[in-house]
């Protein structure tokens, strides 16, 4: 069954960060993400997020980050979007500052559509010019129309 990843997206699950510390925008995201009515476990969401992260940082590099779970109590995708302006330490495998975490929640049986939509994220948002066009937008209706440009294409 073919996803639609603009119907994952919403403007309300996109923020300018408060914190730049990982563990603080983590918590921050995951009560974003929380928001969703797809989201019935917050407890386990944040349980697996921070799991994920024990085992190895979702900063890929590039500026990006990508931290997810898949669990049973979700329902369905959910991704929000998190905007650091001045970059912070997400201890990404290069080493380099973080700007934009896009948090993935789906179900625990959406394995193969979540490879897709991950590798959606990572292939355009790795650009610096496409980072630099969502860092200087001025609302959160441009951050999603610019992040869902090329992807409903390739959908």
């Amino acid at each position: 069954m073919p996803f639609s990843i603009d119907k994952m997206i919403s403007a309300d699950r996109i923020v300018d960060l408060k914190s730049s510390r990982k563990e603080d925008v983590l918590n921050e995201l995951i009560n974003l993400t929380s928001t969703s009515p797809f989201i019935t476990e917050k407890k386990e969401l944040r349980e697996k997020i921070f799991e994920r992260e024990r085992t190895v940082s979702t900063g890929v590099g590039v500026g990006l980050a990508t931290p997810h779970a898949k669990i049973a109590s979700v329902k369905d995708f959910v991704i929000s979007i998190g905007i650091c302006r001045g970059g912070m330490d997400f201890d990404s495998l290069d080493g380099n500052p973080t700007f934009i975490i896009v948090m993935i929640a789906c179900n625990n049986t959406q394995s193969a559509d979540f490879l897709k939509v991950l590798a959606h994220i990572v292939k355009y948002l790795k650009l610096a010019p496409v980072q630099r066009r969502i860092i200087d937008a001025s609302s959160k209706d441009e951050v999603r129309d610019i992040f869902l440009q090329p992807m409903a294409a390739d959908a």
